[in-house]
Parts: structure tokens; C-alpha cells; sequence
């Protein structure tokens, strides 16, 4: 049952396969991870799940084995994000996404790894150690979600939850060869979701195929009274006409591995001759400073979420002695790795009096033009096709000591998360044997086309 999907698992447990049996299938997998990407199995909790499900063999998602990234909060669980300054807590709420996805019959088997807060494109930031890849474990599974996305590649989850803030449910995907979706922002709740960039974060499921992530989509959708950011907009649907495929220029730079490009080309001209419609070449010019402005609104936004952690409310308390100032500090140099250290500095420096109109405002004002641009180039095409990332799954170690080099793995990703769009890393195939992915863009509220073009690429992929 590792490599089915949900309405083939679903279909053998309720034709006599034994809900206990096919869930402990999972688990004993999970629990010979050779990849690290998972923080916490708790196979009395799953047993407790099991239990809570088998009262109603009629839930829409009954028994579906569910991993959750470690920065999404699950009551009972620890929820850690990764790093020694939250070891050992427990939080005591579960997040509504999860929440609901559980009313609706799945089955939490455990948290996944991440970067440090999801701050990372490599997973290799974190206190557990990196997620290796599944196709070539010298090499990186993506960022920030490598656990969820490695965890369902290996079918030692069926499905599985992420965030994605600038790319980090997407390009792990892609790494991966699974399906990726950040959803419209605001589609889904991020209540329980622990904060890293407040307008940016959004959680997303990651899953073996297109079906699958479109049923958990819809179970997770809609609004909630604890986030008041939540949108109860209806999908834009399908487009009336013949379809109208675009492929940004910008997203196609000489520098790029050239085979994903030919690839990500050939398959959007496939697709739109199946519907019969046309590739329509279209400029996004301001996506040259998608990275700088994410980088920017990220950092200066993740200062002000990371304030919190003092010792003093939840998690690690560090060392004793010391006045209060002088223990804070040591407990925040010592409880937040390098990477995290990094983007709290760079973070206040540009909300910093006499940087913030520099730096912070202006980035913001580059955000709106950018989003404007995705708005205007929309009207004259249905989706945008592009890559999801400009290379192969790259070395372990390769651009730990380079962090530009490592931002600009979410080159593709970053512009419309800032716009606030959904996107969806969708396997192209394979190239070396390493997969690689394709992105689909749509407009606000346009999971429908996202769902329908991924679909049609599934079955055009280069395998």
C-alpha cells in the first residue's frame, strides 16, 4: 500500500484489509528511516489514532496515514521546528488544518524534519541532522519540508503537510518527485502553523500524485475564526475558452541546467496542444527581484515572530545564572542555529530606524508591483508554466557556507508566493536518474486549474 493513492488505500481497507494492518505498514517503514525524515514516531499515539478512526468506516479520508511537518502543532505531540530551543514542548492545541484533515478520517503517523523554523532550501539546518534524498542520499531533499516531502517519495507516509513561505513545500517536492501545492494565501488556515514570515507562510499538502493533493485541498480549505487572514473565496474555475499556456521568459535564464529547461518547454507545449490550446510567451520582469524582496520581508518578519522564544513561557530554559539580559541572550545564541541567527540579525537590521524606509517599505513597494505583474500578465494567459527549481538536487554540503547560492534555489518560487498566488510542483520526470519538477502558476483562487493542468502533466512527464 506505500505507493497507492488515497482512493486505492481506502478501497483495500474497507474491502478486508484491516485498518490496523495497513497503517502499521507505514509505520514499520517510517520507523526503518534511512533518509532522517522524520523527528518523532510514537507508535502508542498512532495506535490511539487507529482507535479514534475505526468508529466510523464512512470518513471521506478514513485511515489515511498523515505526516506532519514539525512546525505544524499537533496536540500530544512535540513540535520542536527543528531546533534545541524548542526541545520537549508540547503544545496544547492542534493546528485546524490538521485538525481537520483528522475529522475527516486521516491519521497523524508522526512529525517530519525540517530546517531550522523552516528557514532553509535544504533541510540541512536542522538540530536532527539533514534529510538525505531518496534517489542519492549524497545529495539534499529540498527545504524547508524535506521531511514531508522525503517521507511520502519513500512510502513511509501516504501524505503528508508542509509550509511554504518562499518555495519550501514546492522545490522539496521537486527534489523529491512528488506533487507540491502552496495554496491561495489565505485558503488555509495557519493557525498551529508555528510563524516564520507572517504574510508569507502558507501550509500545503505534498503527496504521491495530483488526485490526492486536491482531496486533501479541499478538506483543509476554508475559513477559520482563529485566523483572521483566512479567505472564504470561491475558486475561479476552469477557463471558458481554448487554453491559454504561458511560459515566462524570466524563468528560463541561460544560467539554468538546460535539459530542465527543454523539458519544462516541451511538456508545456504538450499540454497545450492536448487542449488544444497555445503556449503564449509572456515577461515577468520584476521576478529578478523576487529573491531580494522575499529575502528582505522574510528576515525583517521572522525577527519579529522569533522574539518570542525566551526560555521563559516554553521550551529549552537554558543554562542557569546570569542577570536576565545576559541569560537571554546566551539562551537565544545557544538555542538558534547559525542559519536562524543569520536571518534574526539581517531581519532587524532592516527594521532598524534609519533602514526601515530603505530596505523594509521599499521591498514592500517592489511586493505590489510584482503582484500587479503576475494580475496583468494574467489577463492575457489562464496559468504560467515554468520550472520549479533551476537545477538537479544538489549536493549535501554544496552551498551550506553559500547562502546566496542557497536562496537562489527558490528563484522560481519565491515571486509568487510574495504575490500571494497558489503554485504546485508537479514531477516532470527524470534527468540522470535525479527527478525534477514543474511549476504551475495560477491566479488568486485558481486551485481548479492547478489540479486540471497537473493532472494533464502527469500523464506527458519525461520518465
Amino acid at each position: 500500500m506505500s505507493f497507492a493513492s488515497i482512493k486505492e488505500y481506502i478501497s483495500a481497507v474497507k474491502q478486508g484489509l484491516s485498518l490496523q494492518d495497513a497503517v502499521w505498514q507505514f509505520l514499520d517503514r517510517a520507523q526503518k528511516d534511512e533518509c532522517n525524515a522524520w523527528i518523532e514516531i510514537d507508535p502508542v499515539l498512532v495506535e490511539r489514532e487507529i482507535e479514534r478512526v475505526q468508529k466510523n468506516v464512512d470518513l471521506p479520508l478514513y485511515g489515511v496515514p498523515l505526516g506532519v511537518k514539525d512546525n505544524i502543532n499537533v496536540k500530544g505531540w512535540h513540535t520542536t521546528c527543528a531546533s534545541r530551543l524548542l526541545q520537549g514542548f508540547k503544545p496544547p492545541f492542534t493546528a485546524t488544518a490538521v485538525e481537520r484533515l483528522r475529522k475527516a478520517g486521516c491519521v497523524v503517523l508522526g512529525k517530519t524534519n525540517l530546517d531550522e523554523f523552516a528557514m532553509g532550501s535544504s533541510t540541512e539546518s536542522s538540530t536532527f541532522g539533514p534529510v538525505l534524498n531518496p534517489y542519492d542520499p549524497e545529495r539534499v531533499a529540498g527545504g524547508s519540508s524535506g521531511g514531508s516531502a522525503c517521507a511520502v517519495s519513500c512510502g513511509e507516509v501516504l501524505v503528508a503537510l508542509g509550509s511554504d513561505t518562499g518555495g519550501s513545500v514546492r522545490q522539496p517536492a521537486s527534489f523529491c518527485g512528488v506533487v507540491g501545492l502552496r495554496p491561495t494565501y489565505g485558503r488555509v488556515s495557519r493557525f498551529g502553523l508555528v510563524a516564520f514570515a507572517s504574510s508569507l507562510d502558507q501550509i500545503g499538502p505534498i503527496t504521491l500524485n495530483v488526485e490526492d493533493a486536491k482531496l486533501l485541498f479541499d478538506w483543509m480549505a476554508g475559513v477559520d475564526d482563529r485566523d483572521p487572514t483566512t479567505s472564504g473565496g470561491n475558486d475561479i474555475g476552469l477557463p471558458s475558452g481554448k487554453w491559454r499556456i504561458g511560459v515566462p521568459r524570466e524563468y528560463f535564464p541561460d544560467g539554468m541546467d538546460g535539459r530542465i529547461r527543454e523539458c519544462v518547454l516541451d511538456i508545456a507545449e504538450r499540454i497545450a496542444k492536448e487542449l488544444g490550446g497555445n503556449v503564449v510567451s509572456v515577461s515577468l520582469p520584476l521576478t529578478s527581484y523576487g529573491v531580494s524582496v522575499y529575502q528582505v520581508i522574510g528576515m525583517a518578519e521572522a525577527s519579529s515572530n522569533l522574539a518570542r522564544y525566551d526560555g521563559v513561557r516554553y521550551g529549552w530554559v537554558g543554562e542557569e545564572g546570569g542577570d536576565f539580559h545576559n541569560r537571554i541572550r546566551a539562551l537565544r545564541t545557544q538555542g538558534f542555529g547559525g542559519e536562524v541567527r543569520r536571518r534574526i540579525v539581517v531581519g532587524t537590521y532592516v527594521l532598524s530606524a534609519g533602514y526601515y524606509d530603505e530596505y523594509f517599505i521599499r521591498a514592500q513597494k517592489v511586493r505590489r508591483l510584482l503582484r500587479d505583474e503576475f494580475i496583468s500578465v494574467f489577463n492575457s494567459v489562464d496559468v504560467l508554466i515554468t520550472p520549479t527549481a533551476p537545477t538537479l538536487p544538489f549536493k549535501l554540503g554544496e552551498k551550506v557556507k553559500d547562502p546566496v547560492a542557497m536562496h537562489l534555489s527558490d528563484v522560481f518560487t519565491a515571486p509568487s508566493a510574495l504575490a500571494g498566488l497558489p503554485a504546485m510542483s508537479v514531477p516532470g520526470g527524470f534527468l540522470d536518474g535525479l527527478p525534477f519538477g514543474v511549476q504551475i502558476i495560477a491566479p488568486p483562487f485558481g486551485e481548479e486549474r492547478l489540479f486540471f493542468v497537473g493532472q494533464r502533466i502527469e500523464e506527458v512527464r519525461h520518465d
